[in-house]
């Protein structure tokens, strides 16, 4: 079944007609807004593309919610919204060697059990460039001596699912390998369930895993359990990475022998999350190898619970391990306890570490770093603020107002939006659908979301940020129609108002020139309404305005031509007095809250509301 999601609807020559939801807004605009001034079509083309029959019919299905839940792929393609397919149990074996090319959205319920000798299964762009590819291996390749290869697997993908159940368990030999897979991914949610164990030999390997993934989880349960002489090969796994969490439990438990070697895990990551519990306990001579590991990420923090307990004999090395920018967390519950004769090795290791229940007298400590880092070592004046080489805050993210002036040359981050295509609701049917933490179970039901997918931490994510108290200063509200963006701005601003945003993404990740600018309300401090884009299954926006800003609209130049690719807004923050110290733009800036003033670009799809002039 292929992903019903971000269709086109068919409003065909209706967007003057009436009784579509476009055309309301239309209307509402007109109401609402005192001025006479271009309309906001960036913001007027995000209503539901609903043509005026299907309006009045989900009109009707969503007073009764079970009625519009049977109809909701449907509803999906019609209304423009992110709905990932359901998926149905697969009775196919696929016995024999099988390669599959350009695949996608498919339940393996019973794949290559017990196929007898020595071959292989591959998997080449599978489910490539998809918005939610949803894959589910269930029974995968048990009993079997095959090699698993899995090739440029879900790259580019917005909120991929997958899932490993019973995988390659109770296989003598064969090999696992994962390489180029979910990269470049927003929210990945991938789950090792029972996976490689009781194998004799089987080794897996995973190369450039969730390299410059968003956010998203990754989980290994009961990974090679009981295994004998099996390896394991972490190379390059979640490089580049935004917040991103691996949890391993239960890994390598009451295995014979074997290596697991993480090399460049983690590194140059935005605060990653690792927890280790229950690893390689009770294991007979396991080998657990840590190069490279979690170096120059940005905090960060590791837990390792009951790590190589009862063991018998081993090694467990880390090398420049936890090397963090800025400071990082590493805790150590129960290591090595109850171990016979055990060898960890620490060599270059980090700072802010926690040993309880240690067994300190087989630890080597060679180089070990347990002071505060020289955090901005690298920082260099620039502007009168200052700026550090740490790859992960993107040139020109954050910066100084003083750069707004025509002839500057500056990096542009990439403003491209990354979210999967939506649009809004209409107000009517918006209204009558759940939208709150305390009933997000109805809302999973309507959406026929699984309790564990990444959608339902998604809605769960998105909700509870729209139920948070605002900030010091802050007025905010979640708006998931059109119609309540405008009430919203209109009640902060008043009815003179105006909406923009930057025109186009030409400039992202390269530098450019800034030509003309003009300061909106004469460049002075102002209020305004800024609106940033929230992932859920329909467009929703998180407005708020905070006090003292100053918005400018600039012409954007290709350097070298000096021919004009743009025109951006961009709103700079006067009073950054109530910011949280490790903000990015602190650390991109060199300084400190309420010391410097922050400025940044409207990404694509994003606004910022203001008074008209």
């Amino acid at each position: 079944m292929q992903i019903v999601v971000a269709g086109n609807g068919d409003n065909s020559g209706e967007s003057g007609n009436p009784f579509t939801p476009k055309g309301y807004l239309i209307r509402y605009w007109k109401k609402q807004v005192s001025n006479d001034l271009p309309k906001p079509w960036f913001l007027l083309n995000k209503a539901s593309p609903l043509n005026a029959a299907q309006y009045a019919t989900y009109t009707k299905l969503v007073a009764d919610q079970n009625a519009l839940t049977t109809q909701l792929h449907s509803f999906c393609s019609s209304a423009n919204l992110m709905c990932a397919p359901d998926l149905s149990p697969s009775l196919e074996k696929h016995s024999g060697d099988v390669h599959f090319t350009s695949y996608s959205d498919k339940n393996f319920t019973n794949y290559g059990t017990n196929n007898p000798g020595v071959g292989f299964n591959s998997f080449k762009n599978y489910s490539d460039g998809q918005n939610i590819p949803v894959d589910s291996f269930r029974r995968y390749g048990r009993g079997s001596p095959h090699d698993q290869k899995f090739a440029n697997y879900a790259p580019d993908g917005n909120v991929i699912d997958q899932s490993f159940n019973s995988y390659s368990t109770s296989s003598n030999g064969g090999k696992g390998e994962f390489k180029n897979y979910g990269p470049n991914v927003n929210v990945p949610n991938i789950k090792f369930t029972s996976y490689s164990d009781q194998g004799v030999g089987a080794d897996q390997e995973f190369t450039t895993y969730s390299q410059n993934a968003n956010a998203g989880d990754q989980s290994f349960k009961s990974y090679g359990k009981n295994g004998n002489g099996a390896d394991s090969k972490f190379t390059s796994y979640g490089t580049d990475t935004n917040v991103i969490g691996s949890t391993f439990t239960n890994y390598g438990q009451t295995a014979n022998g074997g290596n697991q070697n993480f090399t460049s895990y983690g590194i140059n990551g935005n605060v990653p999350q690792n927890n280790f519990k229950n690893y390689g306990v009770g294991g007979n001579g396991p080998v657990e190898t840590f190069t490279s590991y979690r170096d120059q990420s940005n905090v960060g923090d590791d837990k390792f619970s009951n790590y190589v307990k009862d063991a018998n004999a081993g090694e467990a090395n880390f090398t420049n391990y936890g090397q963090s920018f800025n400071e990082g967390t590493d805790v150590f519950t129960s290591y090595g306890k109850g171990a016979n004769d055990p060898h960890v090795n620490f060599k270059t290791y980090g700072v802010n570490n926690t040993f309880k229940d240690y067994v300190k007298d087989t630890a080597t400590f060679s180089n070990y770093h347990n002071k505060s880092s020289q955090v901005l070592a690298s920082l260099t004046e620039v502007n009168g603020g200052k700026k550090v080489n740490n790859r992960w805050i993107e040139p020109g993210k954050f910066f100084r107002e003083k750069m707004l002036k025509s002839g500057t040359v500056m990096p542009m981050p990439d403003i491209k939006d990354k979210m999967p295509k939506r649009s809004f609701l209409p107000r009517v049917i918006a209204a009558k659908l759940p939208f709150s933490t305390s009933k997000i179970a109805e809302l999973k039901k309507i959406f026929h979301v699984a309790n564990d997918s990444p959608v339902a931490k998604i809605i769960g994510d998105a909700l509870s940020e729209c139920e948070r108290a605002p900030s010091a200063g802050e007025t905010k509200r979640c708006v998931n129609s059109a119609e309540d963006m405008i009430d919203f701005a209109t009640s902060v601003l008043g009815r003179n108002v105006v909406v923009r945003t930057t025109e186009n993404t030409k400039g992202s990740k390269g530098n450019i020139m800034i030509g003309s600018v003009k300061g909106i309300n004469g460049g002075k401090v102002t209020k305004s309404v800024s609106c940033h884009q929230s992932l859920f299954p329909y467009l929703l926006y998180y407005c708020h305005s905070v006090p003292k800003v100053r918005v400018y609209e600039a012409d954007i130049l290709d350097p070298n031509s000096k021919a004009k690719i743009n025109h951006g807004v961009a709103i700079c923050h006067v009073d950054t007095s109530m910011w949280g110290a490790s903000h990015g733009a602190f650390v991109a800036l060199g300084s400190v809250p309420g010391k410097i003033e922050v400025c940044h670009w409207i990404f694509e799809n994003d606004m910022t509301w203001a008074i008209a002039d």
